[in-house]
């Protein structure tokens, strides 16, 4: 069953209510809720001026129903009652409109029975008022529950608005104009009208407007924003560029190949977002009290009434009808699961948004319990934790040199394998040619094929060594040797150190795992091992009890993240739209796989302070609501405990948004702690 992307209740698949976005369809409990996520900010801005107008009112009600004595008095608190009740309070009741369209319940039928419940009771009185044997009136109560619980929705809105700061600085580093070449001439347009295949000219001190292929030019680059790390890196023909980065000193002409949505920023924006809106295993839990919830109230509310009306009726109480009534308002009122429905959705938009600061992209927030459990991590050797880009030497050749050199060159050309680039990047410099190769195709962690006039031409890696084969025989051989990356071995270390289990499992020979396992203090590894033969590593491993996480970078190791419990993908600038895994390394710094880790431990942490929080709370109000008070404090309580329902419903989501905006402080003292 679909959730609601703001409010996090359950929604039926048959709802009207929804919206399309980026090709996925959200669902929502409430057209309030749709609003809030089509038009937040308009939302916002409506809210705070229904705010403007319902504090007002709603104040002077209260002081002149219990300062003041005059006639006509609950007329005038009707008049006062009505731009509260109708016009601030109007999404309510379409909400409640919409759930019962719908067949379902929600927050905002709750509301709307409570609230027109005491307005409408409270009507009647001032119409007729000798029908009771009291005259008060609850107009103070309605106007109150109203403007409390969109004081505290107007809170939510903007905690949430602060929380969502590092998802919307990425799409502000996206300039509104770019300047385009065309036939020499530069001419600035709205970065709206842009579209890949264009040319566009950056210059010093200006944003990157979209993703794309350096042409001409060279200059330093800031990509600290999308990587996290600091130094520039130096840009020049045929080096990629991200969206958002920052042009330092030099100006650059490039070809667009990504831009809008389809932008490394605008991904990685997408992906926060899905995140936060993505459903932790312990929601599954608020889950299930919210969809059973709603008619639970009604039903305690309910009986709770009849109770009171049968029970003060039967002592011939004259305030029994009366006191029945403000019963179903005080237990609807204070059981509205605002609280439980923000538990999990508020602690998620907090975690991917910090994560992301520091180059941690969650694509798959389910993962976020498994993550939270992880005692294996397994690496990938090449591209992991080594260089991504091997050193190659020793090349030799048992025939035609010129020959192997543009056979090789050709065939590695079409690869994204990282030693294939290093071999194209080695052999560049003998002045290869660029041979058609026909019926080409790669097979992850054996290497790549094809045909070149009518003979089956082979790149084949086997730990280091690289063989070029023409039609079965030996051609040319070359050597290739993996540099561990800087900071790897204080990596392991942290994990050795938080008693994780590391093993490497790699395809490559083992001469080579073997010294870099000793090296980096590993005891388990796994040489010249296949793709399929990973994701067997990984099970074993869960067959034992463990929970597996699986770091890698290049296709072969697609299947062992999708095996393991976690998958992490080693990732830089527009990688991150085609990589793999329910986590993304930006900055491939493996300091973050354990930074993930204690993420992964902080938020499902405070999702469960919070589920436990929003649950507990609304199970023990319920029978205050009900009437269980009234032995010590009497029936007096009645007149005031609508209001302090309201209230007490806005400090219960209130309380969960504080306690979320804490796991920022945690998680950044936690990765701090790991940098030093």
């Amino acid at each position: 069953m679909p959730t609601d992307a703001v409010c996090g209740m359950y929604v039926s698949s048959d709802s009207k209510i929804y919206s399309d976005k980026d090709g996925t369809r959200y669902y929502f409990c409430s057209q309030g809720c749709k609003d809030k996520f089509d038009e937040p900010d308009s939302e916002s801005k409506n809210l705070k001026l229904k705010l403007i107008v319902a504090w007002p009112f709603s104040t002077a009600i209260m002081v002149l129903d219990y300062i003041f004595i005059f006639p006509l008095k609950n007329y005038v608190l009707l008049l006062l009652v009505l731009p509260v009740q109708f016009y601030a309070g109007l999404d309510f009741y379409k909400g409640a409109y919409a759930a019962l369209k719908n067949k379902m319940g929600n927050m905002d039928l709750l509301i709307s029975l409570g609230t027109l419940t005491a307005f409408f009771f409270s009507v009647v009185i001032t119409i007729s008022p000798n029908l009771f044997p009291v005259h008060y009136t609850y107009y103070d109560a309605s106007a109150f529950i109203i403007t409390l619980i969109m004081t505290g929705s107007y809170i939510e809105s903007l905690t949430k608005k602060k929380a969502n700061s590092s998802a919307n600085a990425l799409l502000s580093l996206i300039p509104d104009h770019v300047h385009l070449v065309n036939d020499g001439n530069v001419v600035d347009s709205p970065i709206d009208k842009l579209i890949p295949g264009n040319i566009i000219q950056v210059r010093p001190g200006e944003n990157i407007p979209a993703d794309g292929m350096v042409i001409d030019g060279t200059s330093e680059v800031d990509e600290s924003m999308i990587t996290g790390e600091s130094e520039p890196a130096l840009k020049m023909a045929g080096s990629g560029i991200t969206a958002g980065t920052l042009n330092i000193n030099g100006i650059i002409i490039a070809k667009v190949t990504a831009a809008g949505k389809n932008s490394t920023v605008s991904k990685i924006y997408s992906m926060i977002q899905m995140a936060s809106m993505g459903r932790a295993k312990i929601q599954k839990i608020a889950d299930i009290f919210s969809s059973y919830f709603v008619p639970i109230v009604l039903a305690a509310a309910a009986s709770s009434a009849i109770f009171w009306y049968l029970y003060l009726r039967s002592l011939s109480n004259p305030l029994y009808f009366i006191i029945s009534i403000l019963v179903f308002v005080s237990v609807v009122v204070i059981a509205c699961p605002c609280a439980i429905g923000l538990a999990a959705p508020i602690t998620l938009l907090i975690s991917s948004n910090e994560s992301s600061r520091n180059g941690i992209v969650i694509k798959n927030s389910s993962s976020i319990d498994r993550l939270s459990k992880i005692d294996t991590v397994i690496f990938d050797k090449t591209g992991t934790i080594t260089d991504n880009r091997p050193e190659v030497m020793n090349f030799r050749t048992v025939g035609d040199k010129n020959l192997a050199i543009s056979l090789l060159y050709s065939l590695e050309a079409g690869s994204n394998h990282p030693v294939a680039q290093a071999i194209v990047e080695y052999l560049k410099n003998m002045n290869p040619e660029k041979l058609s190769i026909s019926e080409y195709k790669e097979i992850p962690g054996i290497g790549v094929t094809g045909k070149y006039n009518g003979k089956t031409v082979e790149a084949r890696r086997v730990g280091g060594h690289i063989s070029l084969l023409v039609d079965g025989v030996e051609f040319a051989l070359l050597d290739t040797k993996n540099t561990i990356r800087n900071g790897v071995e204080e990596d392991i270390k942290i994990l050795l150190k938080n008693n994780i289990n590391v093993l490497i499992v790699t395809g490559d020979a083992e001469e080579n795992t073997t010294e870099l396992a000793k090296q980096l203090g590993i005891k388990e590894y796994y040489c010249s091992v296949k793709p399929e033969g990973k994701a067997e590593i990984v099970k074993e491993q869960q067959n034992k009890g463990r929970y597996v996480l699986f770091a890698g970078d290049g296709i072969n190791d697609t299947i062992a993240m999708q095996t393991a419990d976690v998958g992490v993908a080693m990732a830089s600038g527009s990688d991150i739209a085609t990589a793999s895994g329910d986590i993304i390394l930006l900055n491939n710094d493996l300091k973050n796989i354990m930074g993930s880790i204690l993420i992964g431990k902080y938020t499902i942490k405070k999702i469960k302070q919070n589920v436990g929080w929003a649950i507990g709370y609304n199970s023990a109000l319920i029978p205050v609501a009900a009437g269980v008070l009234v032995p010590l404090l009497g029936l007096g309580i009645y007149y005031v405990l609508p209001i302090f329902a309201a209230l007490a419903m806005g400090l219960s989501s209130t309380t969960v948004v504080l306690n979320s905006l804490r796991l920022k402080k945690h998680m950044e003292s936690g990765i701090r702690a790991l940098s030093q």
